[in-house]
């Protein structure tokens, strides 16, 4: 089958975004101190199915390479293969003490430039919801897995982090004088969720299976808060209304968190993502798929 052409737009939001990881880093610096409980959740996403060490491994969306010494480590005999759809931070994963064992691409997970069945694993981590035809990302997702090679996607519940969607909307309707009716979109998630994902999968594999991680972020103090919103914004200013500016909002929110955490204490904001695992004929679905063979 021959790839598919792009259906990303040069200078899209998420483009801007991810020109490089320094954004990307303020968050995931945020997610791993301020998380509650601490856990590594890179390692739990790849425990979720059995390793031989041999695999073929492709990393799509790999950003700074969160999951590559993970995924190394399990699998000394296999073969790795990492890229983004942004050069920048194609880049960055070229500095990584491990790249020289990796194979680095710009790619595009709407036109794989593998052949068919070439990979036993493909991870989508974070990153499905970014892209604008997620059906044609999963068929050539399909298409380049082998017969029984596995998806592991990650990604995050509808209602992760609802203290911020009441934080974001709290602020829109202050800075419109209530009068604004229409929707206030705080995540991408919706797109591609530990909700609906199943569903969009299953048109695309045989077998899907459904892993929750709920958790929490806890901030003693505003700045960290702040920090994280404003890391945002390449994601979430085109979403404002009309005539608000990015600074206004933020000032918004600022006023919001420093008063909150003065009068009431550490905000907890409530987290749930998790990893969707889907496959035809591997993983947790090879023996049924074994026994219908042979019925």
């Amino acid at each position: 089958m021959a790839p598919k052409s792009s259906g990303f737009k040069q200078g899209t939001p998420v483009q801007r975004a991810y020109t490089d990881d320094r954004k990307f880093n303020v968050r995931r610096r945020i997610h791993q101190e301020y998380t509650v409980p601490q856990m590594d959740f890179a390692r739990w996403v790849l425990d979720r199915i059995q390793w031989r060490g041999d695999e073929s491994v492709l990393d799509l969306g790999a950003g700074p390479g969160t999951y590559f010494d993970p995924v190394q480590a399990r699998i000394p005999r296999g073969r790795h293969v990492a890229g983004d759809l942004s050069l920048g931070m194609v880049r960055r994963q070229q500095t990584q003490d491990n790249a020289a064992r990796i194979a680095l691409t710009n790619l595009d997970a709407q036109a794989l430039p593998f052949p068919n069945g070439l990979f036993d694993v493909v991870l989508a981590n974070h990153m499905l919801f970014h892209v604008p035809d997620i059906d044609a990302a999963l068929s050539e997702i399909g298409r380049v897995l082998k017969p029984d090679g596995v998806l592991l996607a990650t990604t995050n519940s509808v209602n992760n982090m609802p203290e911020i969607t009441t934080l974001y909307r709290r602020a829109v309707m202050l800075l419109t004088n209530f009068k604004y009716k229409g929707q206030i979109s705080t995540t991408n998630a919706e797109r591609f969720s530990l909700e609906n994902g199943p569903g969009i999968l299953s048109h695309h594999f045989a077998a899907v299976a459904r892993f929750d991680l709920p958790s929490a972020l806890v901030f003693p103090e505003p700045i960290p808060i702040i920090e994280y919103l404003d890391s945002m914004r390449e994601l979430r200013e085109s979403s404002l209304p009309d005539g608000i500016s990015w600074e206004e909002f933020m000032a918004v929110m600022r006023q919001q968190v420093v008063r909150l955490v003065a009068f009431h204490g550490p905000m907890r904001v409530r987290k749930l993502s998790g990893v969707l695992v889907a496959t035809n004929a591997g993983g947790f679905a090879a023996e049924y798929a074994r026994l219908s063979k042979e019925s």
